[in-house]
């Protein structure tokens, strides 16, 4: 089944001498489940390409579509609503909310649509996440590591259609940024979540069912996993 539609995606910034092409003429595909690798260099234009994918950004011209809805066709409300309930972000810099513990973190994007917490669903998610026995703890009393746990279960929580990762490992060592790429890989195994993960590492990509490259904004797909 078909989750997200790329279609002719450009974006330019910039006019005359100081135009730039972030993205040129990107198109491409993912199933239900699967976990795709965007790898490129820094400045190629993928993280561009996950912010115009998660209706961050405003593509200069071309479509994406998750489940088949336009997600630039809709207004700019409907797509911020749209976005909270379909789209689950995690973040380099994790973005935990200080004042809140762990389980409160996990469960804020529902809050935020007035929506009560499946209680069986984020037990599962903490013992899943490793984090039972922090559940209750501030960030600030947590590792990086565990930080991006919590970010991982808050991206969960909504179950949405598609999870994207932009340099999830960037500010973990070799020992964490492992774990979180087993974390996503269990999500697109045991929840069927589609995930689509930003990375500069061509290293972390050994789990990914298929890696994409970026380079000077054109599209490249390299197929199974790289080593």
């Amino acid at each position: 089944m078909e989750v997200l539609r790329v279609e002719h995606l450009c974006k330019v910034y910039g006019r005359g001498e100081a135009k730039v092409d972030a993205l040129k003429d990107v198109s491409f595909t993912m199933e239900k489940g699967e976990f795709t690798a965007v790898v490129g260099e820094s400045g190629s234009g993928k993280s561009t390409l996950l912010h115009c994918i998660g209706g961050l950004e405003e593509p200069s011209s071309g479509h994406v579509y998750l489940d088949g809805r336009d997600l630039f066709a809709m207004k700019e409300s409907q797509r911020t609503v749209f976005r909270r309930q379909n789209i689950g972000f995690i973040f380099q810099s994790f973005q935990l909310v200080e004042e809140l513990t762990v389980e409160q973190n996990i469960v804020f994007p529902l809050l935020l649509d007035g929506r009560r917490p499946d209680a069986t669903r984020v037990e599962e998610l903490l013992w899943v996440l490793g984090l039972m026995d922090r559940r209750h703890h501030l960030p600030s009393q947590l590792s990086g590591g565990q930080q991006q746990r919590v970010a991982i279960g808050r991206a969960l929580i909504t179950k949405p259609m598609l999870v994207l990762a932009d340099e999830p490992t960037g500010n973990l060592d070799s020992k964490n940024s492992r774990d979180v790429i087993d974390l996503l890989y269990q999500a697109s195994r045991h929840y069927r979540q589609t995930v689509l993960m930003i990375t500069h590492n061509v290293h972390l990509t050994s789990s990914v069912d298929r890696v994409l490259r970026v380079t000077d904004g054109t599209l490249c797909d390299l197929g199974g996993v790289q080593e």
